[in-house]
């Protein structure tokens, strides 16, 4: 059997994955990286992109994920996010109707933070886009 590591990804509403996997690769801000047992100890932040998680020498999982923060030891790897998506649910009608409600945020923005949350929303959504399923 591979080594192992811990894999917890937290969203603000539930713990969304805790189990022992072989590898996850997660999207840092300086770029995707690749976390194996015994890696050394690392703080990122994330972007928006996708962790993979592997088992069994295959990704097994995928989650689209807007940001958050990784924090990475020698035995688990804690992914806390803002908000995190299973992949297969990336359809084009999600994606669209996402994209409605960015567009429109960003039509009533009459302040400074309100235009932009509606940027980051339209920044989220034109990722999202890129890993859209059918």
């Amino acid at each position: 059997m591979a080594a192992t590591l811990n894999l917890e990804l937290v969203s603000p509403e539930r713990l969304l994955v805790s189990e022992p996997v072989e590898m996850v690769v997660v999207p840092g801000t300086e770029g995707y990286f690749g976390v194996l047992p015994q890696h050394m100890l690392l703080l990122s932040t994330l972007r928006p992109g996708v962790i993979d998680v592997y088992n069994g020498g295959a990704i097994s999982e995928r989650y689209f994920v807007t940001g958050g923060f990784a924090e990475v030891t020698g035995t688990s790897c804690t992914v806390l996010v803002d908000e995190a998506l299973p992949l297969n649910s990336l359809t084009k009608a999600f994606v669209a109707e996402r994209a409605a409600r960015a567009k429109a945020l960003m039509d009533a923005a009459t302040t400074e933070e309100e235009t932009r949350r509606a940027s980051v929303a339209i920044v989220h959504v034109e990722v999202m886009a890129e890993f859209t399923v059918n």
